[in-house]
């Protein structure tokens, strides 16, 4: 993860993408994306009020310049911190099942509580004697961006 979120990048990112999750099971991956495959992207059109080159900015306590949402990466997990509600926010460890489903309320993302999240919903099973009626094919959705 710090090779590809901080090291791989040379001052930000303005999206991730399913290269991310390069490595990961192909199964899991289609599960997680519904089998779109994009790549992540950095900020190439960032411009400075000098005209200097842009570099990675750092975050002083109070000055989260209108972010919503702040992550430190551990070697145990990433903290997630609700920069509108805290200073520190709960770790979700690394080992955690990515299709479990994490709410987005930032008053939810207590330093002391739990980590907001449901476990993943089942995948439904179709019986081998049931009867698939024909359907239109779905056209594929551009991806959702969330904060």
């Amino acid at each position: 993860m710090n090779r590809h979120l901080i090291d791989a990048v040379p001052v930000a990112w303005s999206g991730l993408g399913t290269d991310l999750l390069d490595g990961a099971p192909e199964a899991l991956v289609n599960q997680l994306t519904g089998g779109q495959h994009y790549p992540s992207k950095q900020m190439n059109d960032l411009i400075t009020p000098d005209g200097s080159p842009p570099r990675r900015m750092s975050v002083r306590e109070g000055e989260t310049g209108g972010l919503d949402w702040g992550y430190v990466l551990h070697e145990h997990g990433i903290e997630v911190i609700s920069l509108r509600e805290e200073l520190r926010g709960p770790v979700v460890g690394w080992g955690t099942d990515p299709r479990r489903r994490f709410s987005d309320h930032p008053a939810l993302w207590q330093p002391t509580g739990p980590v907001p999240c449901r476990e993943p919903q089942p995948t439904p099973k179709l019986s081998t004697t049931a009867v698939v009626a024909s359907a239109p094919t779905p056209t594929a959705a551009a991806p959702i961006a969330r904060r």
